[in-house]
């Protein structure tokens, strides 16, 4: 098992379940620490390789993802090895996609979207989800198990 995120380490939020995961900007320098073993890139271009592992969802700025059942399936990925990794959801600004991100990971968590939304604006950033239809994606997110597949 790797050593988890410390929790004073900026951006890492503690889902109910106990999972970390860290949400920042890669417009920003990274952040003095720990880094993690894998990450979610929400991007519009395919961003540049990181040491660790990570898997790409093409996401531009203000939309949603360009294939929402491959992003349901990749922020489940980071969901389910938050449990024992270092896990990062990060988009160019940290804000709107990012915090989209981490409210479907709640969704994950048992939440409904409108309090995944709450809860990730009181957790993570005021401002996350930032446009209407990002919270109409997070009700696809919610009639799907996760895994794409949708509920009976």
């Amino acid at each position: 098992m790797t050593e988890l995120w410390n929790t004073d380490t900026r951006g890492v939020i503690t889902l109910p379940s106990g999972r970390m995961i860290r949400g920042r900007g890669l417009r920003y320098d990274l952040p003095e620490g720990q880094n993690p073993t894998f990450a979610v890139h929400l991007m519009g271009h395919q961003p540049p390789e990181p040491q660790w592992d990570s898997l790409w969802v093409t996401w531009r700025d203000f939309w949603l993802p360009a294939d929402p059942v491959d992003a349901m399936r990749k922020l489940r990925t980071a969901y389910d090895r938050a449990a024992n990794e270092r896990v990062e959801v990060c988009c160019g600004g940290g804000v709107g996609r990012t915090g989209t991100a981490l409210s479907a990971i709640c969704i994950f968590e048992g939440m409904d979207p409108k309090a995944a939304v709450k809860w990730v604006r009181q957790n993570y950033h005021a401002r996350a989800v930032e446009v209407p239809w990002q919270r109409r994606f997070l009700w696809q997110v919610f009639a799907a198990d996760g895994s794409g597949r949708h509920r009976q």
